[in-house]
């Protein structure tokens, strides 16, 4: 079917449309992209309007920890989009971000993420910086590509995993890449293959939840640095070694049985958690202008705190 509408209609932009709806065949509207086409076939296709590639300004609160002329420092939240993306075009970050700084903003780091030098994922929640200006964005984008190797940026995060460790302290270094037939999800390479990109995460469990006389937990607070900053790094080398996220149905969905382990009101507390247990509690870089290093330490968030107190509790 692609190959009859020419350069402009890949496969994905095909399938995007049937899925919106869009393409239809004899007055029916085709609901499955695998649907196969016979010779004589004649299908519609229904083009939406462009959208406008430049985000506006919406106005979204933002929890700002520290601002000054070159760039924003902010606590984010969970649900909260980073930059303008398919099915997130709006209510996102940069959206809000716009709004509160104007237009001085404009085209650092392009039109879609205007001073984003790193990001978190839609549902993890902590410490943000974002640059105001070109020099700004630059020298942030360097200390981030740089991984703290020879800068002052650290980055760490504290998340809730199942299980606990065999090794209370340990580093997990496995090549990320793309997931076999999945764009979005991430997976552990062997070294050497193809989109196989380094990845090292040192962890520390902090606390463990239920404990067994064997040293085995049910649950653990973990709080892991990153020493390379991959898509989904923490999520995918923490399920890799065998103790995913809490509330991660995308790595950890396996795991979901073990809350009947848990007594009634822990279980009903971690059912209940929508999201992946995770949050970059601390952010540490060098202020492209004055050289200072910058540190910023923001506490578990109220629905991880509520969490971790949930499975602290012990059967009545």
């Amino acid at each position: 079917m692609t190959a009859q509408l020419g350069e402009e209609f890949s496969r994905s932009r095909v399938k995007v449309l049937i899925k919106e709806g869009q393409v239809s065949a004899a007055g029916k509207v085709v609901a499955d992209p695998q649907k196969k086409v016979r010779p004589g076939d004649i299908f519609e296709i229904l083009l939406p309007d462009p959208e406008d590639p430049t985000p506006q300004g919406e106005n979204i609160p933002l929890d700002i920890l520290y601002e000054d002329e070159d760039l924003i420092v902010i606590s984010k939240p969970a649900g909260l989009v980073v930059h303008p993306a398919a099915g997130n075009w709006t209510g996102t970050l940069v959206n809000a971000l716009i709004h509160h700084c104007g237009d001085s903003l404009s085209g650092i780091g392009g039109v879609r993420r205007p001073g984003i030098v790193h990001r978190l994922d839609k549902d993890t929640t902590g410490v943000m910086v974002v640059a105001k200006n070109d020099i700004s964005h630059r020298h942030l984008s360097l200390q981030f590509s740089d991984h703290g190797r020879t800068m002052p940026l650290e980055r760490a995060y504290q998340a809730i995993v199942w299980g606990r460790p065999r090794s209370l302290t340990g580093t997990i270094n496995a090549p990320l890449g793309r997931a076999f037939g999945d764009r979005t999800r991430r997976a552990v390479r062997r070294p050497g293959t193809q989109d196989a990109d380094e990845a090292i995460t040192h962890y520390e469990v902090l606390e463990r939840f239920h404990e067994n006389p064997d040293a085995t937990s049910l649950a653990s607070l973990v709080e892991c640095h990153l020493e390379t900053g991959r898509t989904h790094q923490i999520r995918v080398h923490m399920a890799h070694i065998g103790h995913p996220l809490l509330g991660d149905t995308v790595y950890g969905a396996g795991f979901k049985t073990k809350a009947n382990l848990l007594p009634d009101a822990a279980k009903k507390t971690v059912n209940a958690f929508a999201r992946q247990a995770l949050h970059a509690y601390m952010l540490q870089f060098e202020h492209p202008r004055t050289g200072e290093v910058m540190h910023f330490e923001v506490p578990l968030p109220e629905d991880m705190e509520e969490l971790a107190s949930a499975l602290r509790a012990e059967p009545e």
